[in-house]
């Protein structure tokens, strides 16, 4: 194998253990580049001669395998352990998909209202909703203060994020041409344009009204439906997902139409039961959240053991030492007396022919 200029080669002599000598430059790696790198250079480099002279610690050689095999062992450890880990999100998301399948079938509530007339009805969007309207961008009328414009980047993780590049109209122009898509807190917003699809938010109640542009689409509860029950029924429902899985199979249609939106099919509980699923749904995701954050945390943790490991080892305090290993100065003699019978020559960093 060759190497061009952008790599340094650092070839361990007899009596030193290759694995050990790869974790011992890993450990110093920012050191060597602070001390070593080239000085007056845009570009990080390392200079050659500043790094044969960068001082390393030197165990003997039995201890430097104990060492290796070690380190080794608590590394593979440490691969488990993260890729346990970096598989809990993906869990974390079936569980919150899971939970909005099952709110949406009734399987939250199953016994809880047994009651007559608390079966479910099932109506279109447009029959249930006070509103279902998407909105439009005005050709001219926006300013730096006014009614809040929502477009799709302001929906982030399912919330409105309007702090994020955020657009004004002017009230002139929400009061007329871009009247239709008038929005209010509590109305529930959702992107017919995609990829990706399905980002859902409820309107919070941070400015009187809001307005909307032709990306996105709201839905007005009414005394019949709430707004997390639209909600739950958007993220969790059988329509919007239908139509995804269509986009899927369709180059280029990334689009729901108002007609689709206004056409989707909501199960519809009674009011009561729509409150206790959404509690319901609220405290399970709650649940899910500071799973999340323990999961962020311990990932934190893990991240920082390789270099916790590393450090330990070259403290002399990962495994024991032992009186009876040849001391490493013998080592370094011996090393020195190979490097004196090899040419010079035949050392050189550079061969010409």
């Amino acid at each position: 194998m060759t190497v061009n200029q952008d790599i340094k080669v650092i070839r361990p002599v007899e009596g030193m253990n290759p694995k050990f000598m790869f974790y011992l430059i890993k450990n110093f790696a920012n050191d060597i580049l602070s001390v070593c790198s080239k000085d007056g250079t845009t570009v990080q480099s390392i200079d050659s001669e500043k790094l044969e002279n960068f001082s390393l610690p030197l165990p003997p050689a039995a201890e430097q395998n104990r060492i290796a095999q070690k380190i080794d062992e608590l590394l593979s450890q440490v691969d488990t352990l993260q890729a346990r880990i970096d598989a809990i999100p993906a869990l974390l998301k079936r569980f919150r998909q899971s939970v909005l399948r099952a709110a949406v079938c009734g399987k939250l509530t199953t016994g809880f209202f047994t009651e007559k007339g608390h079966s479910w009805s099932y109506k279109k969007a447009s029959d249930v909703c006070e509103k279902v309207q998407s909105g439009g961008t005005p050709k001219m009328g926006f300013s730096e203060t006014g009614i809040p414009f929502l477009k799709v980047y302001n929906i982030v993780n399912q919330k409105i994020n309007f702090e994020y590049r955020p657009q004004y109209i002017l009230d002139k122009i929400h009061t007329s041409s871009s009247a239709k898509s008038v929005t209010k807190a509590g109305d529930v917003v959702m992107n017919i344009v995609g990829p990706p699809l399905g980002k859902i938010a409820t309107i919070p109640a941070t400015h009187k009204e809001w307005n909307i542009n032709q990306a996105l689409t709201l839905f007005r509860p009414s005394s019949d439906i709430t707004s997390g029950w639209i909600s739950i029924v958007l993220e969790g429902g059988d329509s919007l997902q239908n139509i995804m899985n269509e986009t899927k199979g369709s180059a280029g249609q990334v689009n729901i139409s108002l007609s689709q939106c206004r056409n989707f099919i909501f199960p519809v509980p009674s009011p009561a039961e729509q409150t206790e699923i959404v509690r319901r749904v609220e405290q399970l995701f709650a649940f899910a959240d500071q799973l999340e954050a323990k999961v962020a945390s311990a990932k934190k943790r893990i991240d920082h053991l390789t270099q916790s490991i590393l450090a330990k080892a070259f403290r002399g305090e990962l495994v024991p030492q032992d009186p009876n290993d040849e001391p490493a100065s013998v080592l370094l003699e011996r090393i020195k007396a190979q490097r004196a019978a090899v040419p010079k020559a035949k050392r050189g960093r550079k061969v010409s022919g």
